[in-house]
């Protein structure tokens, strides 16, 4: 029979150059050409007991200033990252706790003084200034400024024919690196083949801080894509004769717009306007593709020496790599939009402080799913739960807007991408043992590995305020009945706030965990991550633009 659960202490050939050829002319490649320019572009030793609670223990750890709990919020959602969403909506500010006054609780150790930090400033430098994310975002950017220098110095004649052709691979190659569906695909192959005991432990952890980390490599695109234009453009005035003041006016604009969308990303505005930067960002990107359809359809057509446009244009247009990469850019773009429905949804909330969102059909352990009550301005992201079988759910902490008014206002029905993506959460499956430690609603997304058989062997840490109080009695429900070194659960409401650092590093050594996987706020997630790295274990938390 199994032991209740016990409630303790506790994320590229070259070609000549010909002098006046337009950078921005698609011409159809000569027969030696084509034949010579096929390239790919591309954890603990508890005390004693406690009779509060089932099996609680008491907990040695220090107080710890991580926002463990499910308080009150007055923040906006907009200003909570998707990354960090993507984990399970987070709790943004802390509720000072009333002393205990009971015996049978423990006594609240004094806190120590500590520096306010703002949340931007934990994303942004004290995550690491060397980070994964960061790496790849200045490798790809150097291999384009590479590029781009080669070109203007002459000694890259087809980059500086081609400057456009190189811009489009840019906006390709970062529509690949953000597209749901194909990352689904990249994750499940990662997981087929690393997920094997014989696979060495750095190969793995390496594979997931790239997975993880794919948004330096679209960031990067973006401005190199940027970049790429602006030489374009510029190559193209030098030679204004051969082009025409459509072509030119058709690539500012696309310029304009591509300049936008990365000064809406940038990480203060996004930070702090949410929801600006997602409609620019989508707007912004829709308009720039259909004006990059005229863009090809007229460079294709146009006739430099009569200085007019041809309307025979499908023999030329299907041998230009300008199309092709247009054409998989649109496909990916389409893709999650052919798949979204609005869907019956029946929501409860078990306290002011959350509420739970049911679906019909079962989802497999690790995976993540949006929603939304207008598909066109904004879609939120939470972790699923789910037992695999005939439902699914999301557990929404009220944090902003939206997860508000899912409980003072439930819907009958939202608006859900069918096509469910995988995070971080799913490459728990690559390894043999984990140690999931999630605090506040950040529980969501781990839920479903105890729900479900799972390749991984899991222990799971959650930390939170008011369990059954805030969560409800199902939830509670999930969490219980489980081996107690299996499920660590620390009621902050009950036993005051923890140090969650301390106390992961303690459970992963108990569990002999491979990898901790945390989902937190950016803080609690940094200092966790760190003291098990400093610890010799590999952690992984919710970074800026995962």
């Amino acid at each position: 029979m199994q032991s209740p659960v016990r409630f303790s202490s506790c994320r590229g050939v070259s070609f000549e150059i010909k002098p006046h050829e337009n950078p921005f002319s698609i011409s159809a490649p000569s027969n030696d050409e084509a034949r010579g320019s096929k390239r790919n572009w591309l954890p603990w030793t508890l005390g004693s007991s406690s009779k509060v609670f089932p099996s609680i223990y008491r907990s040695s750890s220090r107080a710890s200033s991580h926002f463990c709990d499910l308080d009150d919020e007055d923040d906006d959602e907009d200003e909570i990252s998707l990354t960090v969403l993507e984990e399970g909506e987070v709790e943004e500010n802390e509720q000072k706790l009333a002393p205990f006054p009971s015996a049978t609780k423990l006594e609240q150790p004094s806190k120590p003084a500590r520096k306010q930090e703002s949340r931007l400033s934990v994303i942004l430098l004290d995550q690491g200034l060397f980070t994964v994310y960061k790496r790849l975002f200045v490798v790809c950017l150097t291999l384009n400024i590479t590029g781009l220098v080669l070109a203007a110095t002459g000694k890259f004649p087809y980059a500086r024919n081609r400057a456009a052709l190189f811009s489009i691979a840019n906006i390709f190659a970062l529509t690949l690196c953000r597209s749901e569906a194909f990352l689904r695909v990249v994750f499940w192959i990662a997981v087929k083949v690393f997920g094997r005991s014989w696979i060495p432990l750095p190969i793995k952890t390496a594979t997931t801080s790239l997975l993880q980390s794919l948004g330096g490599i679209h960031s990067s695109c973006g401005v190199s894509s940027v970049a790429w234009l602006i030489y374009a453009l510029v190559l193209t005035l030098k030679n204004r004769q051969n082009t025409s003041s459509e072509i030119v006016g058709v690539a500012s604009v696309i310029l304009s717009l591509l300049c936008v969308s990365c000064l809406a990303a940038f990480p203060l505005v996004r930070h702090l306007h949410h929801n600006v930067f997602e409609r620019f960002h989508r707007f912004a990107g829709w308009t720039a593709l259909a004006l990059l359809w005229a863009f090809i359809i007229l460079t294709i057509s146009y006739d430099p020496k009569t200085k007019s446009y041809s309307t025979e244009l499908g023999s030329r247009m299907i041998k230009q790599q300008e199309f092709w990469f247009t054409v998989a850019i649109t496909i990916l773009i389409i893709i999650p939009w052919i798949t979204v429905r609005r869907v019956h949804v029946k929501v409860c909330a078990p306290s002011s402080h959350a509420s739970i969102i049911k679906f019909e059909g079962g989802v497999k352990a690790g995976i993540l799913g949006r929603i939304s009550p207008s598909p066109l301005s904004e879609w939120h992201a939470f972790g699923i739960i789910s037992d695999g079988k005939t439902e699914h759910m999301m557990l929404a902490g009220a944090v902003g807007d939206f997860t508000k008014s899912l409980i003072s206002n439930p819907p009958s029905h939202l608006w859900v991408r069918q096509v469910h993506f995988a995070g971080l959460p799913y490459l728990v499956n690559m390894y043999d043992r984990v140690l999931l430690v999630a605090t506040g609603s950040g529980i969501c997304v781990f839920l479903s590995f105890l729900l479900q058989p799972c390749r991984a062997s899991v222990c799971v840490l959650w930390v939170a305020k008011g369990i059954e109080q805030n969560f409800g009695k199902e939830i509670h429900a999930m969490m219980s009945g489980h081996p107690e070194d299996k499920v660590i659960v620390h009621d902050t409401a009950v036993l005051g706030r923890p140090n969650v650092a301390q106390m992961s590093v303690d459970a992963a050594k108990k569990w002999e965990a491979e990898v901790v996987i945390v989902t937190s706020n950016p803080e609690g997630s940094r200092d966790i991550v760190n003291s098990c790295k400093a610890a010799g274990i590999a952690a992984f938390g919710p970074i800026w633009d995962s």
